[in-house]
């Protein structure tokens, strides 16, 4: 059972990375890259400012380097336990697929990308929700594109992306209510 879904993974992989077209390349690419987004994460921060104050901010900043390295790191714990080669690595699908990263890396279960962005906007659309209520949906959405990116250039599999979606997403949710509870104990008391 295990061998077909990863067989289905693979076969969805290759029609979604074909799909590209070097007219398109340069703009995943930039999608794909970790700090295309830094004014976004520069804005979603001064939101949360304007609407929590100077504390706050602060304990978000550390809930926030202190999720991103939960999340990066968890993701190479599970990249070494299963050991799954990604798709640029996998020499039995490499000349049937489009490979345009920068580098490939060794392991590709789950994707770090997906879990790290997802977690972001599930942590911020959160905070920001009572607001701003669309703007977790505009942040979901964004996480998504980023997480397709990784498809698109050749080295993720949908599994993998799925996969670290869920687990920013649960991730994001943990870190807000934690950062509920600070705000709650010690901030707003």
């Amino acid at each position: 059972m295990l061998e077909q879904l990863l067989e289905y993974d693979t076969q969805l992989f290759l029609f979604l990375n074909n799909l590209g077209s070097a007219r398109w390349d340069y703009m995943w690419l930039v999608i794909t890259h970790e700090v295309t987004f830094a004014p976004m994460y520069a804005i979603l921060l001064f939101l949360l400012h304007r609407k929590y104050g100077i504390k706050a901010l602060i304990v978000f900043i550390l809930l926030v380097a202190v999720m991103i390295t939960f999340t990066d790191q968890m993701t190479n714990v599970f990249k070494r336990g299963f050991q799954r080669p990604r798709p640029c690595g996998n020499l039995e699908i490499i000349d049937h697929m489009r490979f345009i990263a920068v580098r490939c890396g060794k392991y590709g279960f789950f994707s770090g990308h997906s879990s790290n962005s997802m977690a972001a906007a599930v942590f911020a659309g959160l905070l920001l929700r009572p607001y701003y209520k669309n703007l977790i949906f505009i942040l979901l959405f964004w996480s998504a594109v980023v997480a397709y990116s990784r498809i698109y250039v050749g080295v993720h599999y949908p599994l993998d992306i799925v996969c670290g979606l869920a687990f920013g997403a649960l991730g994001g949710f943990a870190f807000y209510k934690l950062a509920l509870y600070i705000l709650k104990r010690y901030v707003t008391s």
